[in-house]
């Protein structure tokens, strides 16, 4: 699942400064039943959220604008599932995260979920299907490529 992350990582600096990129180290205060905080896998901030954060390892409150875009991948096992798909999903679009992508090894695809009017829209990328993104629109990325973590 690491390499996934870090080649996700690699991708995005291409688009956006290090400053702006999360990487398990800045948690999100979240509405829901379950939890009061999430601690994405990696998150992309805007450059007025890194302002109101000041940089280092933070919390992001609910008065502070929402990350550009966040990045879950979906660990096996029912619960996982669960969390990444039901209850993130509804917590982030709460949150008004515009972008929210689940990569889903086990299924082999990458879920982009797309901010509007307050509820997700969605669109699956398996193989060389390129991945769409409203937040990074020249991306030239496909699912097989963050699958395999850059191979395919």
């Amino acid at each position: 699942m690491s390499e996934v992350l870090l080649y996700l990582l690699s991708i995005f600096l291409k688009f956006v400064p290090i400053k702006l990129i999360r990487h398990k180290d800045t948690e999100i205060v979240v509405t829901g039943n379950r939890t009061r905080v999430r601690l994405p896998d990696l998150m992309i901030l805007t450059e007025e959220l890194f302002a109101a954060l000041g940089g280092g390892r933070a919390t992001i409150t609910q008065d502070m604008p929402s990350p550009a875009l966040v990045v879950e991948v979906v660990f096996p096992g029912k619960v996982n599932e669960d969390r990444d798909y039901r209850y993130k999903r509804s917590e982030y679009a709460a949150r008004g995260i515009l972008e929210y992508w689940i990569i889903d090894p086990g299924k082999e695809q990458v879920t982009v979920l797309r901010l509007v009017d307050g509820f997700y829209e969605e669109a699956v990328f398996q193989g060389s299907n390129y991945i769409g993104s409203a937040t990074f629109p020249d991306l030239k990325l496909t699912a097989a490529q963050v699958l395999t973590a850059g191979e395919g």
